[in-house]
């Protein structure tokens, strides 16, 4: 019939549209495999390349901009970090704070103190409120792993014991049976003070506090029978009171103690800084390079401290600090053994023994990595 397409025309026709459709669909297919792998390979450059802004440059690189190091410290604990009434802050734990900022500016003054209880000082830091947190606080394992932050070194190997009046005639603390013992909350003081009297068969009662003043305060108004803590707080608290002499710290010493600055973790380059902070003040103090005679070190022979002191080595620019990093160090704050003596040693109110804080070549425990 005039104007019919014949059938055979008709299927040619539909199976030349068809292939058309099945090569267009190839074609998107290709096309979106394409994008895919195109996305993919972008993402992955982000991550390797400019994307994701290294961690260890983070914290240098905030106090660098900001021009000063805020440090974390404790309420008021004399011999590691008190403000007098002016509120200038001292201590230990202050002159490592001072050290820090020394070995990134040059400049020891450059730091800013943040006082913060034993409640929120680890918050204070995971939250970027600080940069360093150096608030006499305890190396444990849990702390170590789970709440994402990490302990450096150990600037003061400490242990925890018992306050009593000595009206009380207690010579140790197998003594202690049924006593109120007034403690501070948030502290590993509570755990060490359960396992001890659990493992002595002997019961007590706890006057919990979240502030040291507190409960120093409950103990010397007679609202309990001992005060713990670690030793060092326990003398330094005791000087304190109205009457110290009425008040005897007993000889057991009940835990591991190692106290040390705390920083957030993955932030490698600043957990160094910090660490070789500690050992280039160690160091020096094994090397005799001090306050005073720093400037004449310069002057050395001898290859370690040319290493130390940045003389004909430059071992600050893997911390990305000046090749004098440790020079500052000792120059503004001092070696160790100044920073313990002026605080808790023999210059100081306290008079502690250096104990297990002396260097290991005197039988201590204190050493420093070697810088080479």
């Amino acid at each position: 019939m005039p104007g019919c397409v014949p059938p055979a025309a008709h299927e040619n026709e539909r199976a030349a549209r068809r292939r058309e459709n099945e090569n267009e669909n190839e074609n998107k297919k290709g096309i979106g495999e394409m994008k895919y792998v195109l996305v993919m390979v972008m993402s992955v450059l982000m991550i390797m390349g400019c994307g994701i802004k290294p961690a260890s440059a983070d914290t240098l690189d905030s106090v660098k901009g900001r021009g000063s190091v805020r440090c974390g410290v404790t309420l008021g604990l004399q011999g590691f970090s008190s403000p007098d009434k002016n509120g200038n802050w001292s201590g230990l734990d202050v002159d490592f704070c001072r050290a820090v900022a020394s070995s990134i500016f040059g400049d020891p003054q450059k730091v800013k103190f943040v006082p913060l209880s034993t409640t929120n000082a680890f918050s204070a830091l995971q939250s970027g409120e600080v940069d360093l947190l150096a608030h006499v606080a305890t190396w444990t394992m849990s702390r170590d792993t789970q709440i994402g932050l990490a302990f450096s070194i150990v600037n003061f190997y400490d242990g925890q014991g018992f306050m009593v009046r000595k009206k009380l005639n207690i010579g140790s603390a197998s003594q202690l049976s049924g006593a109120s013992v007034c403690m501070n909350t948030g502290t590993t003081t509570e755990l060490n003070l359960a396992d001890y009297f659990r493992a002595h068969n002997m019961e007590y009662h706890i006057v919990p506090f979240q502030k040291p003043d507190e409960a120093v305060a409950a103990y010397e108004a007679g609202r309990c029978d001992v005060y713990t803590s670690d030793k060092s707080a326990l003398y330094a608290e005791r000087l304190k009171m109205s009457n110290p002499g009425e008040n005897v710290v007993l000889p057991e010493t009940i835990s591991q103690e190692p106290l040390g600055p705390v920083v957030r973790q993955g932030d490698w380059q600043w957990f160094n800084i910090i660490r070789w902070t500690h050992y280039a003040m160690l160091d020096a103090e094994l090397d005799g390079v001090n306050q005073k005679n720093v400037d004449g070190m310069l002057n050395s022979n001898n290859p370690k401290i040319n290493r130390l002191l940045g003389k004909d080595s430059d071992f600050g620019k893997a911390l990305g600090l000046d090749r004098r990093w440790a020079y500052y160090i000792v120059k503004n704050v001092g070696n160790y053994g100044e920073i313990y003596d002026r605080n808790l040693g023999k210059d100081s109110p306290l008079k502690l023994d250096r104990g297990l804080n002396k260097l290991w070549s005197d039988g201590g425990l204190q050493y420093g990595m070697p810088i080479r």
